[in-house]
């Protein structure tokens, strides 16, 4: 995997550059999943909106309700979700999708035409991940904080103004930009990964699905041990 990725950098940076495979692999991969994503924002706000409500009324601070959920979909629900979500919609279809290319030897016919898989085929889906994953976490970051809204404010009967501008005061800049730098850093581990084993799937019908389970199950613990790397570096040191 490590000898695909630098292959894939380097296609990258040579031309052609094809941008209408990027589009519409941004499509895909984003707009695709825009449901899913603000689905489960929607759902993820809504619920820690209540948690935190029933967890800070012994305190009698419910007005932080507004600012704990801004601050944890940014820093860390929203890029995890994001990943997760995409990994399961996104990154499964083009896992299978790469591996019937392969098993039916259509990447083969690709070569034996003078067209490099990796340029045509790899190279849109990292680029468009990457472009795509901060999109959807802000989406997420958005929905989810308006559901955090409705749930704390018409549900559990917190002040406008304290929920605002608790808000403020506790979220940062830098706390979305540490999301986003997440969303990035997770939007290439995805597609590297779901690309390379759809790429090198082999035994027919069966090993694309095998192929498609392992992506998905990589990609995932992936996310998750790079979301704690990338956590233990900003505020752990």
């Amino acid at each position: 995997m490590i000898f695909f990725t630098v292959d894939v950098v380097a296609w990258a940076l040579r031309p052609p550059f094809r941008v209408e495979l990027v589009i519409a692999q941004m499509a895909s991969i984003g707009v695709g999943s825009a449901f899913i994503v603000g689905a489960t924002g929607l759902a993820a706000g809504m619920v820690f909106a209540l948690q935190m409500n029933f967890a800070l009324k012994q305190f009698a601070a419910q007005g932080y309700v507004g600012g704990s959920v801004a601050f944890s979909l940014s820093r860390e629900l929203a890029p995890i979700f994001t990943a997760l979500m995409v990994t399961g919609r996104a990154g499964s279809a083009i896992a299978t999708e790469l591996g019937t290319m392969r098993v039916t030897e259509q990447i083969d016919a690709m070569e034996s035409m003078a067209v490099n898989p990796i340029q045509y085929l790899v190279v849109p889906r990292v680029v468009a991940s990457i472009l795509m994953f901060p999109v959807l976490t802000m989406l997420f970051n958005t929905i989810g904080y308006a559901g955090g809204y409705v749930m704390g404010v018409f549900v559990a009967g917190i002040p406008v103004g304290p929920f605002i501008e608790h808000t403020r005061e506790l979220l940062f800049p830098s706390d979305i930009m540490h999301g986003l730098y997440k969303a990035v850093v997770f939007g290439a581990i995805v597609a590297i990964i779901t690309t390379w084993r759809g790429y090198s799937a082999f035994g027919g019908a069966k090993g694309v699905g095998e192929g498609t389970t392992r992506a998905v199950v990589s990609s995932s613990v992936a996310v998750l041990v790079a979301d704690y790397v990338i956590t233990f570096i900003s505020v752990g040191t």
